[in-house]
């Protein structure tokens, strides 16, 4: 048995819930994890997890033993990155996940300066607006917008989206243009609906005026769960957007759209990098999430002083 082995084995499937989704995040076969961890259990003379058809579960020595494996794990990482000159540079392989329109517009397209300065760090990146659970998946860290609702998660908050609300002109021309948010709600004009992921339903945008706050849901033809959807049924003239200002800046200056609603103020969305608490930040990680946050300062920079979430 190699030792090793079997501690990133068990490791795993404490943190992915069940053998089967540890064997597919390892590459190995169910059969391959379920061997190490039997072994390991009797090595130890403890026993790790219990396990029944439907439920796996940690046992209290599994849960003392998983704690110190994860930091085990961590320095052996730490002492391969360190061990030359040669390997100063952060390395390895790194999975995330990260919304599909920050990853058109502006993530993947400054990979190659990422990769310039990183190049011994592989990147599997999962491009989508859906909710990723990052403990059993085995993503590394995630890029998600909105206020995070899994309070279990480390977080960085990296920036702050600004939004607005725009239009295509060929949705003006056959609507009207409306003079008040007032004016989306109970009339014949129609929104772009977009579906968050953690309720499936679409939700309310709070604007302001001065004194005046008011609460606007709009009525749609068509939602999606997914960002360039939303974006492309907007410019299609399906409905109005709420966009944060990077997806709409280059179709603004191409006439594509048209902002609506001068002087109107929406809260801006703050942008996080999360990832697990128990997950090493090893050099690789941190490497990419100080990327991901001095990118974002060129776009969309944090407006307020706090930044980390525990």
């Amino acid at each position: 048995m190699d030792r090793f082995d079997a501690m990133h084995a068990f490791a795993r499937v404490v943190e992915a819930g069940s053998f089967t989704k540890a064997a597919g995040t390892l590459n190995m076969s169910k059969t391959t994890v379920t061997q190490l961890v039997q072994q390991l259990e009797a090595r130890l003379r403890v026993k790790l997890l219990n396990r029944t058809t439907r439920k796996l579960s940690v046992t209290a020595d599994g849960a003392a033993y998983y704690e110190r494996v994860v930091r085990l794990l961590a320095d052996m990482d730490d002492a391969e990155t360190s061990l030359s000159s040669a390997s100063a540079l952060p390395r390895g392989h790194l999975r995330v996940d990260v919304p599909s329109p920050l990853a058109r517009m502006i993530l993947v397209p400054a990979l190659p300066a990422f990769h310039a300065r990183y190049p011994d760090i592989q990147l599997d990146m999962g491009v989508s607006d859906r909710m990723v659970d990052v403990i059993g998946d085995n993503v590394d860290c995630v890029v998600r917008g909105g206020e995070l609702t899994d309070r279990s998660l480390m977080a960085r908050r990296v920036g702050d989206l600004r939004l607005g609300v725009y239009a295509a002109p060929r949705y003006l021309e056959l609507a009207g243009t409306p003079l008040h948010p007032r004016e989306l709600e109970d009339t014949h004009h129609r929104i772009v609906g977009f579906l968050w992921s953690r309720s499936g339903k679409t939700f309310p945008y709070a604007m302001r005026l001065g004194e005046e706050r008011i609460e606007v849901q709009g009525r749609y033809v068509l939602s999606v769960d997914d960002g360039n959807a939303y974006l492309a049924a907007g410019l299609a003239g399906l409905g109005i957007l709420w966009l944060p200002d990077y997806m709409a800046k280059g179709h603004l200056a191409g006439g594509e759209l048209v902002r609506l609603f001068d002087g109107w103020q929406l809260d801006s969305m703050p942008l996080y990098v999360a990832f697990p608490p128990n997950r090493h930040v090893s050099a690789k990680l941190r490497a990419f999430i100080d990327w991901v946050a001095e990118l974002m300062a060129q776009h969309a920079p944090v407006e307020a002083r706090r930044q980390l979430r525990p």
